[in-house]
């Protein structure tokens, strides 16, 4: 197939264009950035252009979009519609002019929100961020044009948890790096549950994407079994090969020092590493079923032990 990766020149794309590649697959990248690793596939846009966007999806049998504003630092707070409605509403209007019927969209659990855990791909989206809000509204965005050729038209919704992996500057990769500096400090019980997805499994999943038949197919994705951030932590210390006990502070006064720190991030306009949304977001549960993805038939080739060893080792080379 020839299949377009937009937003396919950061972490999962990459990765997400060789396993293609080996599969056979014809790979193009669009994105606003070049790709360190396949600089020779890239056409540099933004999936604000509509225009741009039409042109780099002419003659493509499949289009996955993977692009995205995420951080929860962004401003101003419209770029997350911007990009992630705005692309999605760009992205749309290209395939229909083009007659591309197959979509992949990596959403988020994001856009479960509040929404009782575990959550199922059936839960109710409560996003309580922009972020979540963004994906839950391209969500639709795509759902519509789904909808509108039901017999012709092929929609993959993915919503993975925390992705983590070798290379990943992500929160895991900051846990462990913390954790082996020996300045990580536990917030709150440490109880709160976490799903997590390591990224070759996630990968290894995206790959069987393109076949669908036609209609609306969505998936949670994450690595079993779910961990509390205790063990979690655990874990990393034992393949850190070191076995203290993390200080630990109080939400109430951690949520407090957050609120500090979003105050001198106003006033300075820089991004610093503490904030009340981190704060929130490492003390929030996100638990997600992942029925469908069993039915599915898929089997991950990594346990989630064997991810985090891979991912811990590869912190520790870096740092050597």
């Amino acid at each position: 197939m020839r299949i377009a990766l937009i937003g396919g020149s950061g972490f999962i794309g990459t990765q997400l264009v060789a396993a293609l590649q080996r599969a056979g697959h014809d790979v193009r990248i669009f994105d606003k950035a070049p790709s360190a690793e396949f600089p020779n596939l890239v056409r540099l846009g933004d999936v604000r252009d509509r225009a741009a966007v039409r042109a780099a999806l002419e003659g493509v049998d499949v289009v996955v979009n993977l692009a995205a504003e995420h951080r929860d630092d962004v401003r101003p707070l419209s770029l997350y519609f911007d990009v992630n409605v705005g692309g999605a509403e760009n992205i749309v209007h290209a395939v229909e002019e083009l007659g591309i019927e197959r979509l992949v969209f990596i959403s988020s659990v994001a856009v479960y929100g509040n929404a009782s855990a575990p959550w199922q791909e059936t839960s109710p989206q409560l996003p309580v961020n922009p972020y979540g809000e963004s994906k839950a509204k391209a969500e639709i965005v795509y759902r519509r044009w789904a909808d509108a050729a039901p017999a012709a038209r092929s929609l993959a919704v993915l919503r993975p948890s925390v992705v983590f992996g070798p290379h990943n500057r992500g929160n895991v990769h900051t846990l462990i790096e913390q954790i082996r500096r020996r300045r990580f400090v536990m917030v709150g019980s440490g109880t709160t549950v976490k799903s997590i997805a390591y990224i070759e499994n996630l990968i290894a999943f995206l790959v069987t994407q393109f076949d669908h038949p036609a209609g609306i197919h969505v998936f949670n994705y994450a690595d079993k079994p779910d961990l509390t951030t205790d063990q979690l932590v655990k874990r990393i210390r034992g393949l850190l090969g070191d076995s203290a006990s993390p200080w630990r502070l109080p939400y109430p006064l951690a949520l407090a020092a957050g609120r500090a720190f979003d105050l001198i991030a106003a006033v300075t306009g820089r991004n610093l590493a503490l904030s009340s949304e981190r704060v929130r977001k490492f003390c929030s549960e996100s638990r997600v079923g992942t029925q469908a993805l069993e039915d599915s038939g898929f089997r991950a080739p990594f346990s989630l032990d064997e991810g985090l060893a891979r991912t811990v080792a590869s912190v520790v080379e870096a740092a050597a």
